[in-house]
This record gives structure tokens, C-alpha cells and sequence, in this order.
């Protein structure tokens, strides 16, 4: 069988209850309909890039589905109909990772825990600077003063 990874964003307004609920009904779907769903992640309530049907955060689920094509179209079906579930995407893979996803797995920031290498000072290096970022040249407004009378 195919193998997908689906991603569904959720409202701002549900809980996190309501999302593992929404979830849940999605995997009995896909189950009813011959697939079964691997791994799941929830990543959270996030901020979005823009407005999407007029939420400004989101709760991002992933799914990874083994299904047939017919099983996956009436999830999605489901989820166009569904009040609660703002956008989806899903895309076939030809292998599932078990490592955890990007979103969950730790950055390199973290990591560091908060260490970072010496700043280099911008402004030590250079000159003064104007606002348009060229050198900053010495301006008489004396003559533009006398100028105007």
C-alpha cells in the first residue's frame, strides 16, 4: 500500500482534547477503510505566517498513513467538511522516518544552550554611518539657514 505523511491544521479555538479527538477520529477512518496510521505527532499551537479563515495560530498535527489512495480521499473529504480543521496537506512518501520529525527534534540552538561565539562589533570596524548606511559626512545647516531668509 501507498505510504503518506499527512499534516492537518486544527482552530485556535479547540483544545488540545478536541485536536487527540479529531485525530482519533481520522485513524478509525483510515482504519474502517483497510490502512492504518503509524507514528502521530503533535506539534502544537503555532503562530501563522497569515491569516487562514480568520485564526492567527493553528494546532499542527502529523500523520503518518500505510492506506489505500480511496482511504486517504475520504479522510481528506472528511477533514473539508469538518468546522474545526482550517487546512491540510498530505504528501505520498516512499518510506516512513522514524526518527522524529524536524519540528519535534531539538535545534542547534538548543543544544548550545544558549553559548554563542564572540559578536563581532559592527560598528568598531567601521566609521560612523548615516541612515541610508553610507559614511556619515559633516553637514553645515548654517548656509541653508541663511539661505532661506
Amino acid at each position: 500500500m501507498p505510504l503518506y505523511e499527512h499534516v492537518f491544521l486544527a482552530r485556535q479555538d479547540v483544545s488540545t482534547q478536541q485536536v487527540e479527538g479529531l485525530l482519533d477520529t481520522f485513524r478509525t477512518l483510515i482504519e474502517e477503510n483497510g490502512g492504518s496510521v503509524g507514528k502521530t505527532e503533535y506539534w502544537g499551537l503555532k503562530s501563522l505566517t497569515y491569516r487562514i479563515k480568520k485564526n492567527r495560530k493553528a494546532h499542527y498535527t502529523l500523520m503518518n498513513i500505510d492506506a489505500p489512495h480511496e482511504a486517504v480521499a475520504e479522510m481528506e473529504r472528511q477533514m473539508g467538511l469538518s468546522t474545526d480543521v482550517i487546512r491540510f496537506l498530505t504528501i505520498r512518501v516512499d518510506e516512513h522516518e522514524t526518527a522524529p520529525s524536524a519540528m519535534m527534534r531539538r535545534s542547534d540552538r538548543d543544544e548550545r544552550d544558549g553559548r554563542r561565539g564572540p559578536r563581532r562589533d559592527r560598528d568598531q570596524d567601521r566609521g560612523p554611518r548615516d541612515r541610508d548606511g553610507g559614511p556619515a559626512q559633516a553637514r553645515d545647516n548654517s548656509s541653508d539657514e541663511e539661505d532661506a531668509s
